[in-house]
């Protein structure tokens, strides 16, 4: 039987701390309204998305085949965010990583991401303040995404919140859904066509988000600015 867990990279987790904040922003798009407050628990969340070098050993015990780009010359650093993943692949890393490493892990809820994202700051435009700090993203043309972790930890101590990849969230999507979401943990609708997601992307004119701002895709498609970060549930 194949070993892995010689090879086993468990992502570093940073601790958010659970409590209220205003999440949305009536300055976004339609889908960021109303701003609404939230309550969620404390947990803790991959201080980066997670990484090839994380992913392979889930690979190698073959618990899913390779994503697209994973050959690709341009995609083999392994401190770069493993991509081409769909939301069933990530929620199926999330529940291998916890029969090694004990605990719950998951993708976040939006509510979950957001509230990491914010850093503790209320209404600020980005993970980290008024502005991006300096070189946090790479300038000029680009073949694949940057390495993960090379950038300023917010206030969280969590890196790359809304840079490099648009990363799953947990719910399903609903343009409508602040309207209507309770008040405690929001879990987003009962079902729909779309997960949500949440962060910028390498491959965008613009390469970073703000934490309020939202995305969605099909849980079966795999984009090449597409990857995830882990929860891990407290107690």
């Amino acid at each position: 039987m194949l070993d892995i867990t010689s090879s086993l990279t468990a992502p570093d987790s940073a601790r958010v701390p659970g409590g209220r904040f205003l999440m949305g922003s009536e300055a976004g798009r339609p889908d960021e309204r109303p701003r609404h407050e939230v309550e969620v628990r404390s947990f803790r969340l991959g201080r980066t998305p997670v990484t090839r070098r994380q992913y392979q050993p889930f690979l190698r015990a073959g618990a899913a085949g390779p994503p697209p780009w994973w050959d690709h010359p341009a995609f083999r650093d392994p401190d770069q965010p493993v991509v081409g993943v769909t939301w069933h692949d990530a929620m199926e890393y999330a529940a291998w990583l916890g029969r090694f490493e004990g605990g719950r892990w998951r993708l976040p809820t939006e509510a979950e991401w957001e509230r990491a994202a914010r850093g503790g700051l209320e209404s600020a435009p980005t993970a980290w303040g008024d502005e991006l700090p300096v070189d946090e993203v790479p300038a000029g043309p680009l073949e694949a995404p940057w390495r993960a972790g090379r950038g300023k930890a917010n206030g969280f101590g969590l890196l790359d919140m809304g840079t490099i990849v648009h990363e799953w969230c947990l719910d399903w999507y609903a343009e409508t859904y602040y309207a209507e979401a309770p008040e405690r943990d929001p879990r987003g609708p009962a079902g729909g066509e779309r997960r949500a997601s949440r962060g910028g992307s390498w491959r965008h004119r613009v390469r970073w988000s703000p934490p309020a701002a939202r995305s969605s895709l099909p849980p079966s498609f795999r984009y090449a600015d597409y990857g995830f970060r882990v929860l891990r549930e407290e107690a």
